[in-house]
């Protein structure tokens, strides 16, 4: 058991019988003869809804242990991902709910961490940036400001908005949180 000052985002508790993954911890302290508060955004873990609450700081909650998996992601099917633990062989199903959105920026063979809490997968873990080529867009515009944007479609049909000099077939790398370009990938020198 800890007090609900100590939740910080990433942990797993469990609150009224019900398991739930800390998306967002905002702690406020309290003043003078008044307590502080924890604000919290969870998601249960059980039926996928996000909640959020306020706790007390002196508040006893249980901490569920989350234990950090390196899989390599194998192929979906459906409303389900497969991933394999490269040490064991070992298969792990995972529901697309639990991924989210970023189910298509899953490469066959891509390492990535898988968190369960109790035995079950309850997240995956996405870098901040990934490189991703460049399917289909306009071609590259010259003499144009640089602060001009046009669309691309990505290799996994996944929209985004790209500067003029981005051409199809480009390897860009792009931030996952606020699907933003970030740069043009350099083509790496043959040799």
């Amino acid at each position: 058991m800890i007090s609900a000052s100590q939740i910080r985002s990433g942990m797993a508790i469990r609150y009224q019988d019900q398991p739930y993954k800390v998306m967002v911890a905002d702690y406020h302290p309290g003043q003078g003869k008044m307590g502080g508060v924890n604000h919290l955004r969870l998601k249960n873990l059980d039926t996928q809804t996000v909640w959020e609450h306020s706790f007390r700081a002196d508040l006893k909650i249980e901490e569920l242990e989350v234990q950090r998996q390196a899989l390599e992601f194998l192929y979906s099917d459906g409303d389900t991902c497969f991933f394999m633990n490269p040490e064991s062989y070992e298969q792990v199903e995972v529901d697309s709910a639990v991924i989210g959105g970023r189910t298509t920026f899953l490469q066959q063979g891509m390492a990535i961490p898988v968190e369960f809490v109790e035995g079950r997968p309850v997240s995956v873990v996405f870098p901040d940036f990934v490189e991703i080529q460049v399917a289909e867009t306009m071609p590259p515009a010259h003499g144009q400001t640089d602060s001009t944007w046009k669309p691309a479609r990505l290799s996994n049909g996944v929209e985004v908005m790209v500067p003029l000099f981005v051409k199809s077939g480009d390897t860009i790398r792009l931030n996952l949180e606020e699907m933003k370009y970030m740069d043009r990938v350099k083509a790496k020198a043959a040799g």
